[in-house]
């Protein structure tokens, strides 16, 4: 959608802009370079006022989870204000100076992967003080399918916001048609809404992110494994943060002995990474082959062979935030088949699959 210049540049002209934005808002060139949507608007002299960052902020270099501070970008000197700080969203007075805001921000359909989140709140806000959005819609490198629970209300978080799939198969665009469509904003307001769709594109295409989309998916198997291995950042088994493999091995000090191991130690996007400086035992899933749906074979092996049941699973409940409901723990610990698990899930995503469809801007 960013590359589609022509079609929202005559809506910002003599607007002044607020735009929403991390490292992978970017312009494609014809050799392969890019240029961020920032510097972009501001070489064509469009009035860029302010940047608002999500979770690992502006330049994507901030832990997951970790809080962003507000700042100002040294390169255009731009005041920059953190959607994943103090405050998840836009003030009044952060908005008070700005005619339309632009949203541009690479997702990857992961119900537990704030930028939706981000959405929703900056939708939220412009509704609010009637400021339009124009989302630049991007690929969804996990839109191939829909898989996963239903994230119940009552564990609703702000790494689970909407009665959604773990996998939902949309585009951030898509999404925010949902957001609006179903009257999930607060009080059931809705924001105007412009999509700049991407060209050429079906659910179907393979699409290999040209940039990390956040520090600790630092490429295409990453991106694959996430929705399947993130499960585990509510155990005491780590998903290679703190090596360069992440979401790409699990393991423990609580696992058996295997042919592979690991020691995660602090470095770029992990200070404190899980059993930092201690051996992991555990597996390296580099070589396994794309997934097309939810793999749960993962955690529940690594359940059943763990040394200490009883402290697998941390006791803040992070685990069901993840899951979006507190069966998929219960039924893991009660050794149910995966079969059996996944037959829970089917009416849930029936549902939603019927209520997707209406929001589909691609095949």
């Amino acid at each position: 959608g960013a590359n589609r210049t022509d079609m929202y540049l005559p809506l910002l002209k003599g607007k002044r802009v607020g735009i929403v934005a991390n490292q992978t808002s970017v312009i494609f060139k014809d050799n392969y370079s890019f240029l961020h949507i920032v510097d972009s608007l501001l070489s064509l002299k469009v009035n860029v006022k302010k940047v608002f960052s999500p979770e690992h902020g502006f330049r994507g270099k901030a832990d997951a989870g970790e809080l962003v501070k507000d700042g100002v970008d040294t390169k255009t000197n731009l005041p920059i204000f953190s959607l994943h700080g103090s405050t998840k969203k836009p003030s009044k007075k952060q908005l008070e100076d700005l005619d339309i805001i632009i949203f541009d921000i690479q997702d990857v359909g992961v119900r537990f992967y704030t930028y939706i989140s981000t959405l929703h709140y900056i939708m939220e806000a412009c509704a609010e003080h009637h400021i339009p959005i124009v989302v630049l819609d991007r690929p969804n490198p996990n839109g191939h399918y829909v898989d996963g629970p239903i994230l119940e209300s009552e564990h609703k978080s702000f790494i689970g916001m909407h009665p959604v799939p773990v996998v939902h198969g949309m585009t951030i665009a898509e999404y925010a048609k949902m957001i609006n469509g179903e009257g999930w904003l607060s009080n059931n307001i809705t924001c105007e809404l412009t999509i700049i769709k991407v060209k050429n594109y079906t659910h179907k295409s393979e699409y290999n992110l040209p940039i990390k989309p956040s520090p600790n998916l630092p490429n295409d198997i990453a991106v694959n494994l996430y929705p399947s291995l993130c499960f585990f950042e509510g155990t005491n088994v780590s998903v290679g943060r703190g090596t360069e493999l992440q979401f790409q091995i699990y393991g423990s000090p609580f696992l058996p002995k295997t042919e592979f191991n690991f020691t995660p130690r602090p470095n770029f996007g992990a200070k404190y990474p899980k059993h930092e400086n201690k051996v992991c035992n555990g597996y390296n899933l580099r070589a396994s082959q794309k997934l097309d749906r939810l793999d749960l074979s993962f955690i529940i092996n690594a359940y059943n062979i763990t040394k200490d049941k009883s402290s697998f699973f941390l006791s803040n409940g992070f685990f069901t935030k993840l899951a979006g409901t507190k069966k998929l723990q219960k039924q893991i610990e009660a050794g149910v088949t995966i079969e059996n698990i996944k037959a829970t899930w089917k009416d849930g995503l029936n549902t939603f699959n019927i209520m997707r469809a209406k929001y589909l801007l691609y095949n």
